[in-house]
């Protein structure tokens, strides 16, 4: 038997497996006008639009990994490390790390042409419930409240430019509430907008960047080289350390998987998601072992260590009256990372839904704006309700080594569907040792902070994801229906003037 595309097919992989090829077929196919699904009155199909080409999507990774904390902290990597030369080794290792996942995340992306990222490969390969614990993680913590912790970080930056004595909370949140419904409403208006937003942010942020690393290079030439001079003196011997300023480093580069969760709306996918990903993963790369050399050519060591704002510090010593530069270019960067994240999160929302993992409402599509709005308003809805709590950040500290055990799971998933779909078409196939290695590094990074500082948070945070089988078994599993909720489904039709995806 052939598949759609010509593929010979052994008799071992039909079922779910062709059923999931001939899904990548009509994903490409439906964006053509294609495809059954819902229609207008002048009979166009009502489906999501291929709005996001290599310049958005470059801009969709490097605006959501660069965010508030190469301009606030970098200084975790260097305390832990001990020294500036492996201070920069670490930065540019993590750089080759991430690039080494966006590599895997490319294969994937173009074997399995479907939005959603590690929701879509993990159900690909390992089946329905861990996909489904993995939306439930995402959307109810991860990405809801890394969305609220950015909106707060560009509040905090927002009052400190009207000076508010004390930077009182409730006008913080209520900024970041602010910031949370406008990305929400750019996202729901139009796909194009909010690729263009990312557009223009993510350059903004890299401009105020490149002011810094000119700064550096100025400085440097005028002979402050000493600290750098210092090279690996200092640096630590103890394995564990080290782990931990990879582990530092490692978050500070996470965003690079954004991309595969708009698979659907990238344009060429085969061509453009590959290029985007490698040339994004890259450009972050160079950017940031660029900006700490800068930062280490104009303070010392231990002022690194002492500022709170690493840029903020960076930008009183050189830009003088300027130096406001630095708190705009903070605010920006994290209002980019925020429309960036909303952008993608909504996505796994959406591809969860449409698999009838979630309410199917959520995977409805608003006929005129082709965006999908419930699953935007969801993901919103949630985010506000996070910025509510005193402190969110030491709940998603706690939700950090989740992440990896869910990106340990996808490139489990690369390897578990070279043999399953061995003959499916990759237009790019990445070699087979990078996610065996990127799988070692996973479990490397889930096991490090419990073995290294084990806290009962860890444990807590664990049974939340399991926790998610609670709703799965009866709602999904069963399939069993809440009273009421077909009326809710229906009055949000009309409210929203959303109707259903197309089948796939």
């Amino acid at each position: 038997m052939e598949d759609d595309e010509g593929c010979k097919v052994p008799d071992g992989e039909k079922g779910e497996d062709e059923s999931l090829r001939q899904r990548n077929v009509r994903s490409e196919t439906q964006h053509d006008g294609v495809g059954k699904g819902s229609s207008t009155d002048t009979g166009e199909v009502v489906q999501m639009q291929r709005n996001v080409g290599l310049v958005s999507g470059i801009s969709i990774i490097v605006g959501t990994v660069i965010g508030s904390g190469i301009f606030i902290s970098p200084k975790g990597v260097l305390r832990d490390t001990g020294s500036v030369g492996l201070s920069l080794v670490v930065w540019a290792a993590s750089g080759l790390i991430a690039l080494m996942g966006a590599l895997c995340y490319s294969e994937l992306g173009t074997l399995i042409r479907l939005s959603g990222g590690e929701y879509a490969y993990i159900r690909a390969a390992l089946g329905n419930i861990p996909a489904f614990l993995f939306s439930w993680t995402s959307i109810i913590v991860i990405r809801t409240s890394s969305l609220a912790i950015i909106t707060l970080t560009f509040a905090q930056y927002v009052g400190s430019l009207f000076a508010m004595c004390g930077q009182p909370e409730i006008p913080t949140k209520i900024v970041a509430a602010i910031a949370i419904v406008t990305v929400g409403i750019i996202n729901s208006w139009s796909t194009n907008l909010a690729a263009r937003v990312q557009i223009i942010f993510t350059a903004g942020k890299l401009i105020a960047l490149t002011i810094i690393i000119i700064g550096g290079v100025v400085k440097m030439a005028q002979g402050n080289t000493s600290v750098l001079a210092e090279g690996f003196e200092g640096s630590t011997t103890s394995p564990s350390t080290i782990a931990l300023a990879f582990y530092g480093a490692l978050w500070a580069y996470d965003g690079w998987n954004n991309l595969n969760y708009v698979t659907e709306e990238v344009k060429s996918p085969s061509k453009n998601l590959p290029r985007a990903n490698i040339m994004g993963v890259l450009l972050v790369t160079v950017v940031y072992v660029l900006t700490n050399i800068s930062y280490l050519s104009v303070m010392t060591r231990q002022e690194l260590l002492d500022a709170n704002a690493v840029a903020v510090t960076w930008g009183d010593r050189i830009l003088g009256a300027a130096a406001v530069i630095m708190p705009l270019s903070v605010m920006v960067s994290t209002f980019g990372g925020a429309n960036g994240t909303a952008f993608t999160g909504g996505r796994v929302v959406y591809a969860a839904a449409r698999d009838n993992n979630l309410p199917e409402i959520l995977s409805y599509i608003q006929v005129k704006q082709l965006t999908p709005m419930p699953s935007m308003l969801f993901t919103i809805f949630i985010s506000l309700l996070m910025i509510i709590p005193g402190d969110i950040g030491s709940l998603i500290d706690f939700f950090s080594f989740t992440a990896w055990m869910f990106y340990g799971m996808t490139f489990l998933s690369l390897i578990v569907l070279r043999f399953r779909m061995k003959d499916a078409p990759r237009p790019y196939k990445v070699p087979i040792p990078i996610p065996i290695i990127m799988l070692l590094v996973s479990l490397y990074l889930v096991i490090a902070p419990i073995v290294e500082d084990p806290q009962i948070e860890f444990l807590y945070a664990f049974l939340f994801v399991m926790g998610g089988l609670i709703f799965y078994i009866p709602l999904v599993h069963f399939n069993l229906k809440v009273p009421g909720f077909d009326k809710l489904t229906e009055c949000t039709q009309l409210i929203l003037e959303v109707v259903p995806p197309p089948e796939l």
